[in-house]
């Protein structure tokens, strides 16, 4: 019973993670849409944080418009971050 509960306490930290990780991005999009201040603290922070987040797929696409490039690549990369965190945290909690 306790490896069941180890198992539900792994698949909840991982999804959590994945929600934090997709909020993060999904924030730095929102800030970027509003044109928030780049000199701000919590812009550059956010900023930072989703930059790290989405190394993988920065500048993954070559629209013209760089409000495109940012709401697809981090976009993206939010979207992947919810998938695969909450695929794994599902096949934690589905084992035996």
């Amino acid at each position: 019973m306790s490896t069941r509960r180890n198992y539900l306490g792994a698949a909840r930290a991982i999804a959590l993670i994945a929600d934090i990780c997709a909020f993060i991005l999904g924030l730095w999009i929102l800030l970027y849409l509003l044109d928030a201040n780049p000199a701000n603290g919590l812009v550059q922070f956010v900023q930072d944080a989703a930059r790290f987040l989405a190394a993988w797929s920065h500048d993954l696409f070559t629209f013209d418009a760089e409000w495109a490039r940012v709401v697809c690549g981090y976009g993206l990369a939010a979207l992947v971050y919810l998938f695969l965190g909450h695929l794994v945290a599902g096949r934690l909690v589905r084992r035996p």
